[in-house]
């Protein structure tokens, strides 16, 4: 019998300071100085030994970045000489739609791998832009969801990536007749591709490729960003190639399990060019998630030689080429729905790039219809990336991200991995689903913001055009 999948998690410590969101800052003139039980050496974290180290050493003070956000000190300091602010450091991370928050949560579980967890339970907003507007479905909480997580149950995460046939042939002596391709499987719906930003190095390519290869997934690799080096790696990449630089990865193409091909008129001819070097190969190709999505997915659904489609949104989920884009969320429920509606659903996958965030945008983008989704930012905000965008101006990065040792970088990554996966299969327990292929289109089981105020309130109100629907 088969192991059960299992991502390797274990502790990876950051090499910079990691920024924090609050900070305690001491008002020592009001301090007695004689309290017998002073909340400094109370302090459950320690913060305050650290910080007296660092001072004594000549370092930044600890509590800057360290700082947990209990205000047990605040609470209980008897003079009253604490008070709480915000870590101007905090302040300069992120943008609107990569924010602090999400940086700093993937800063955490790139370094131990866990769940990350609330005490005070989730106090964010139940709607708002994009996957905020979707709630999963939670019927099936009748046991601890956590069964998944620590074995006591079997729930399957792997995905194909591989056409299916409809239907299978036998002749008269009931022998199979139908052509079936090799199954091409992703271990997690969650796949890798290059940013487009960022120092990417060879040491961060070497990463990438690894990581990928150990998840059991794939890693969309540019053609500026191939070498021979990377061969070894070749089962889990999937090099994206042009009409140009097809024989450029003739050798590649031989090792590969997928090859994605960019939209052009003349798509069909560079297939029979792939397949004539590789003829178990699967063809992805690469489309701009932009106006013209959803008519270009049923006629490329419609050809025998496509397995994939892979559409690309901007970096924070937005449709491309108009002025009031629409989010990915909803581009992925159309283009299934649509796919459906023409009956082809079944004859290609679909992936999507752009705006994966967190492990619940992976849940909501599977539940909307999607196969798998790509991720670029958050591996190298693993890699302990500040977003500053210096790389873009020439700059030198904080954080070094080029000379990154690669074994470290792995293990963050896996470990990134390891949490989204626990996440994942937290949502699937919770709704009763044990095959992620399952939850794939379930659109019934979550709860759309835009639908219960339109079936709550419409008919009472009238009707509101919210930004993102048509």
């Amino acid at each position: 019998m088969p192991e059960k999948y299992h991502i390797n998690v274990k502790e990876a410590l950051p090499r910079f300071p990691v920024v924090g969101k609050y900070a305690t800052v001491e008002f020592r003139e009001e301090c007695a100085g004689s309290c017998h039980d002073c909340v400094r050496k109370n302090c459950i974290y320690g913060i305050f030994e650290l910080n007296y180290s660092n001072m004594q050493k000549m370092k930044e003070p600890q509590y800057l970045y360290a700082c947990e956000g209990c205000f047990r000190c605040v609470q209980e300091c008897t003079r009253g000489i604490f008070s709480r602010v915000i870590n101007p450091d905090w302040d300069e991370l992120g943008d609107e739609y990569w924010t602090a928050d999400i940086i700093h949560q993937t800063w955490m579980q790139a370094e131990n791998g866990k769940v990350p967890v609330s005490g005070a339970g989730y106090r964010g907003r139940f709607s708002g832009h994009g996957f905020d507007s979707i709630w999963t479905d939670m019927s099936e909480i009748v046991r601890p969801t956590r069964d998944g997580i620590h074995g006591r149950e079997y729930i399957n995460t792997s995905v194909d990536l591989n056409r299916r046939p409809h239907h299978l042939s036998f002749d008269t002596n009931g022998r199979l007749i139908t052509e079936y391709q090799k199954v091409v499987e992703a271990s997690i719906p969650l796949l890798f591709e290059v940013p487009d930003f960022g120092v990417v190095s060879h040491q961060v390519l070497w990463a990438f490729a690894s990581t990928a290869s150990e998840l059991g997934t794939f890693m969309f690799l540019r053609g500026q960003d191939y070498s021979d080096e990377l061969l070894p790696f070749a089962p889990s990449l999937i090099p994206c190639l042009s009409e140009n630089n097809l024989m450029l990865f003739k050798n590649l193409i031989k090792e590969c399990q997928v090859a994605e091909i960019g939209d052009c008129e003349n798509i069909i001819s560079i297939i029979k060019d792939v397949r004539a070097i590789n003829p178990d190969i699967s063809i992805s190709v690469g489309l701009n998630l932009d106006k013209s999505a959803v008519m270009r997915a049923i006629e490329l659904a419609e050809l025998d030689g496509v397995d994939m489609l892979h559409f690309y949104a901007d970096t924070n989920g937005n449709e491309l080429g108009t002025s009031q884009p629409r989010f990915l969320s909803y581009l992925i429920r159309e283009i299934h729905c649509s796919l459906v509606e023409q009956g082809l659903r079944f004859r290609t996958n679909l992936v999507f790039s752009g705006g994966i965030a967190m492990a619940e945008h992976l849940a909501k983008a599977v539940i909307c219809g999607a196969d798998a989704v790509v991720i670029s930012n958050p591996l190298l905000l693993a890699l302990e990336c500040r977003t500053c965008y210096r790389c873009r101006l020439g700059k030198s990065c904080p954080v070094v991200i080029g000379e990154i040792p690669v074994s470290w970088a792995r293990q963050r990554m896996l470990n990134l991995a390891g949490a989204w996966r626990n996440q994942l299969i937290e949502v699937m327990g919770a709704m009763g689903i044990r095959e992620v292929r399952r939850l794939r289109g379930e659109i019934g089981r979550s709860m759309w913001f835009e639908d219960l105020e339109k079936e709550s309130f419409a008919p009472i109100f009238g009707r509101r055009v919210a930004k993102g629907l048509v």
